[in-house]
């Protein structure tokens, strides 16, 4: 029993002092306004942070935490109104690309690398114009500068009432009815889109369809960034990325925002949908990398 203790008291100790071979962290880091966002970083690096799209959570981002670990400081965080972080609220104005610069400053981050799909690229495409200097470079994965009204434009009548509309619609056929559309448009892309199925789902599931239920707030600076983008031209090294399925209509390969970034390229990601990094991860992952070793 004396030398069972002993051992234990060992390796206690041992586990203690022992720094973790992947400097794992996890936690909250406070907004200006109320509550928190959900964050996880690992490894070592650069910093490298993934934004995720709507409707889902850092999760999406499991096989490019697990590649990028290794040569990176890889950040996920869920964005305020998913997954841990803080609800929303609709009389609160907010960005969800204020929100990013939040996070960079709490963890002490002044210039980083990011990745942003879907939602996660509307909250990228806002950074690149609103605050170039704190790219390192920016991937924009089948998302770019929404071309919707800025938090500064108040809510028109008229688009109040087609939220409302949509929001009547929701509610008449069910939450779970709604929910399991929408996942099975997500899944709509190319020979490998059954292997995100289950990952996918678990994250529809936990979303709570808030933004689907309410009058959300203009939570993107949108057609303000964009005319701050076409002014600016700012060089910082911007890749996009486009699911390339191996029927049907293709993205356009010049997003118009590449007319107003000297330093950009387009690149497909082959037999894939919208969900690129999760349907084909390792091609995405490789482009990825090639485009951040570059720069």
């Amino acid at each position: 029993m004396r030398n069972f203790l002993s051992l234990f008291l060992f390796l206690l100790l041992f586990s203690a002092c022992a720094e973790p071979s992947d400097n794992a962290e996890w936690g909250y880091i406070a907004l200006e306004d109320e509550g928190a966002l959900y964050y996880e970083a690992v490894g070592r690096g650069e910093p490298l942070i993934f934004v995720h799209g709507h409707s889902l959570d850092r999760r999406m981002w499991a096989e490019q935490v697990a590649f990028f670990k290794d040569k990176y400081r890889v950040i996920t965080y869920d964005a305020r109104g998913y997954g841990k972080s803080t609800k929303q609220r609709e009389e609160l104005l907010f960005t969800h690309c204020d929100d990013l610069v939040t996070l960079m400053d709490g963890l002490d981050i002044e210039q980083a690398h990011v990745v942003g799909l879907s939602m996660g690229g509307f909250i990228a495409g806002d950074l690149l114009a609103m605050h170039p200097e704190r790219l390192l470079s920016c991937t924009l994965a089948e998302g770019h500068i929404r071309s919707t009204p800025s938090i500064n434009e108040p809510m028109s009548d008229a688009g109040r009432a087609a939220k409302q509309a949509s929001i009547d619609a929701v509610r008449e056929k069910g939450v779970e009815v709604y929910k399991q559309e929408w996942f099975e448009k997500l899944m709509t892309g190319g020979s490998r889109a059954e292997r995100m199925r289950e990952p996918l789902w678990a994250m529809i599931a936990d979303w709570d369809c808030w933004q689907a239920l309410n009058h959300e707030v203009h939570c993107y600076y949108a057609r303000e960034a964009m005319e701050l983008l076409k002014e600016r031209k700012p060089a910082v090294p911007t890749l996009f990325l486009s699911g390339r399925r191996p029927s049907g209509k293709q993205r356009s390969n010049h997003p118009a925002m590449m007319d107003y970034l000297p330093n950009s390229r387009h690149v497909y990601i082959e037999d894939s949908g919208h969900m690129c990094n999760m349907e084909q991860p390792e091609q995405f992952n490789e482009v990825v990398l090639e485009f951040l070793v570059e720069n």
